[in-house]
């Protein structure tokens, strides 16, 4: 669909100029002679780019009137994109470390005041993905890496998509030990239309041909076409559960219950909204006090912590207990005021 409305105006100028002064050929002075404009959308609002364009004029220089425009502008943003390379940054992480759909990446850049279109949101996730894979084309310096430590374990998971949506698995290397492998650096990073088990198999022969050292090892969380795909491409590699389901998969009952007694304690907090209702009109201090625990009782009941590592209705129980003990505070108070005017009369 077309633009129906202008985009607004930037708010800010950058002025760029080439760092190269002389011509690469013939080694002379290249000439300042004309400037172009871009206007980018980036995290920070929109930026309009003036780039100073060198060129070299010398009759006998057979690269003569050739543009050399400003180094930083790679920095900044891809050639001929109008949005900056954090916005792509941006979705690529929400993408496949917050593992949101691209309507929700939409709303996430709408809501930090970027101008985009959701078709363009599914434009930027396949930048990001080329821009992934090509910096993972270097093997020289991934086996100069590795060469030290001798041996790696691979991570492989994947981003289950959308419908009518690619997949993007990944593995990644570890130095030594599941902690580094949690941390480590990113092997193969590629779009795939399905996620059977051949499908993953020459991921990771490639990623294990790539590392030049040996695999020790391989961690998953278990999935059937990820056990088939490392039993044929790693006969002989153990292959173990991910640490974080496992923990998932052994609290599981805990929180279970966990989640039944949160459920069952915002039963009894249900009424907040009926006491906000009842003294929204009002502006007397008492009523912003009673807001205040209002407020806070709210707040407690939509914190759903990181299970399983946090269990959250304990932690809900816990909010509630401090907002009760503070209103049994706070009528002790009263009720002491009240009985030193007594005194007092």
């Amino acid at each position: 669909m077309a633009r129906i409305a202008a985009r607004s105006q930037p708010d800010r100028e950058s002025v760029l100029w080439p760092v190269q002064t002389a011509c690469p050929f013939c080694g002379r002075a290249m000439q300042m002679r004309y400037e172009n404009h871009r206007t980018l959308e980036t995290l920070s609002g929109r930026l309009r780019l003036r780039l100073k364009i060198r060129r070299c004029e010398r009759f006998d220089c057979a690269h003569r009137r050739r543009p050399y425009r400003p180094e930083a502008e790679a920095a900044i943003a891809l050639p001929e994109h109008e949005f900056g390379l954090d916005v792509i940054a941006l979705v690529g992480v929400l993408r496949h470390r917050g593992h949101r759909s691209v309507p929700e990446i939409h709303q996430a850049l709408r809501a930090r005041g970027v101008e985009i279109a959701e078709r363009s949101v599914t434009n930027l996730l396949d930048r990001y993905d080329e821009l992934l894979a090509t910096s993972l084309t270097d093997s020289g310096r991934l086996r100069a890496l590795l060469a030290e430590q001798g041996r790696v374990i691979l991570a492989i998971d994947g981003l289950q998509p959308d419908a009518g949506h690619e997949v993007l698995w990944a593995s990644e290397h570890a130095r030594e030990g599941v902690r580094e492998c949690i941390s480590g650096e990113v092997l193969l990073a590629r779009s795939l239309l399905s996620s059977t088990a051949d499908d993953l198999v020459p991921l990771l022969q490639e990623a294990a041909r790539a590392v030049g050292v040996p695999v020790t090892g391989v961690v998953s969380d278990g999935q059937a076409s990820i056990r088939l795909a490392v039993a044929r491409a790693l006969p002989d590699v153990p292959h173990q559960l991910c640490h974080f389901h496992y923990l998932r998969e052994a609290a599981s009952p805990i929180f279970e219950a966990d989640r039944h007694a949160k459920k069952e304690l915002k039963k009894h907090v249900r009424g907040v909204r009926r006491i906000e209702r009842s003294v929204e009109t009002a502006s007397d201090p008492q009523t912003k006090v009673v807001l205040g625990y209002c407020a806070a009782v709210r707040s407690a009941i939509t914190d759903d912590g990181q299970p399983p590592l946090e269990a959250v209705g304990l932690h809900l129980k816990e909010r509630l207990e401090k907002v009760a003990n503070s209103l049994d505070r706070a009528a002790e108070k009263k009720g002491a005021r009240r009985s030193s005017r007594n005194c007092a009369a």
